[in-house]
């Protein structure tokens, strides 16, 4: 059971940087071969919104992501944005987020959840604990 922590500051060029850590400790979890290209986009598309989260509102607190490679095999990628901009649209139903009155911002929010609800079955967006910021968290199955 290891956990492996990255940080890195809200720069798009990161998130690569990212999904290429989170296939390899996937990988070594025992995520089926099959689940990793939905591993890859999924922690992409996190990192993404937690990134373009931190640039809108000028924050340059580093993104966090957590995996930890033990059964199953568990993903959080922490923002440290307002909680209203973070979660405002994770509770809206599908026909409300193609409501043309929201803004673009609203819309790419919504529109990054609706993809990780796509790419992963245990999807859990909340609150950080610690202050300012939502927490996504992303669980898959392991072969063990």
């Amino acid at each position: 059971m290891a956990t492996v922590r990255l940080s890195f500051s809200p720069a798009p060029v990161h998130v690569r940087t990212a999904r290429l850590v989170g296939v390899a400790v996937a990988r070594r979890a025992g995520v089926a071969d099959e689940l990793l290209d939905e591993v890859r986009l999924a922690i992409g598309e996190a990192c993404t919104r937690a990134v373009a989260l931190h640039n809108q509102y000028g924050l340059r607190d580093p993104v966090e992501v957590e995996m930890r490679d033990d059964d199953p095999y568990t993903v959080r990628v922490i923002d440290r944005a307002p909680i209203e901009a973070s979660i405002g649209l994770a509770a809206l139903p599908p026909d409300e987020l193609a409501n043309e009155s929201l803004t673009d911002e609203a819309l790419t929010t919504g529109v990054g959840f609706a993809l990780l609800a796509g790419f992963v079955e245990d999807l859990q967006v909340r609150p950080v604990e610690e202050g300012a910021g939502t927490e996504v968290r992303m669980i898959w199955p392991t072969r063990r």
